[in-house]
């Protein structure tokens, strides 16, 4: 396993036990969010706009599901592939779901992820993370993009794809009615880049 430095540098080659206990034990700096994706630890700032998107996002959940639906943001999940430790902006769990050892969430228990894009990191919201989402099942996986002014909406997950996908630009209605979430996610008070 190899950790890269921001800027790409090679910093060291260490096994799948110390990359763990190495993000476990390092500290993000406040305003961002760190996270392993293919076994590469990758930090990302938390600008206003994500934490709007993220906000409206968490709020139509809660309007649809109730005060005490298990949804979590940032919070690491171990997804399918290799060495992927993803903390999603937005993930909603089964109702009844439990942690497991070491107080992880099990991926087996999304119903829901919303990413919100970040300009360094956008790549991994739409390769590698759709993909182990789609492997894990997750049925709705939606990614809010302030720069492209859309929302993409991805379902019906078979063989480690998405088979469905819904492009909606800011402003309009995301439908998600007739998927396992049942709801209409509106995106007109999304803030843009």
């Amino acid at each position: 396993m190899t950790v890269l430095l921001e800027d790409g540098i090679e910093m060291a080659t260490i096994d799948e036990q110390a990359l763990d206990t190495l993000f476990d034990e390092m500290a993000a700096p406040a305003g961002y969010k760190a996270e392993i994706v293919g076994g590469v630890i990758h930090k990302s700032p938390q600008l206003r706009i994500h934490f709007e998107i993220i906000r409206r996002i968490l709020r139509v959940l809660e309007d649809a599901f109730g005060m005490d639906v298990l949804v979590l943001s940032d919070v690491r999940i171990d997804f399918p592939g290799h060495l992927n430790g993803f903390c999603p902006d937005v993930a909603m769990l089964r109702d009844g779901a439990q942690p497991g050892p070491g107080e992880r969430w099990r991926y087996q228990d999304v119903e829901f992820v919303a990413e919100v894009i970040s300009r360094g990191t956008a790549r991994n919201d739409y390769e590698p993370k759709k993909s182990a989402y789609a492997q894990a099942e997750v049925p709705v996986y939606v990614i809010a993009d302030p720069y492209q002014r859309r929302c993409h909406a991805y379902t019906d997950p078979k063989e480690g794809i998405y088979m469905t996908e819904l492009t909606v630009a800011f402003g309009g209605d995301v439908d998600l009615s007739s998927t396992s979430l049942g709801l209409v996610l509106p995106t007109k008070d999304f803030p843009v880049e």
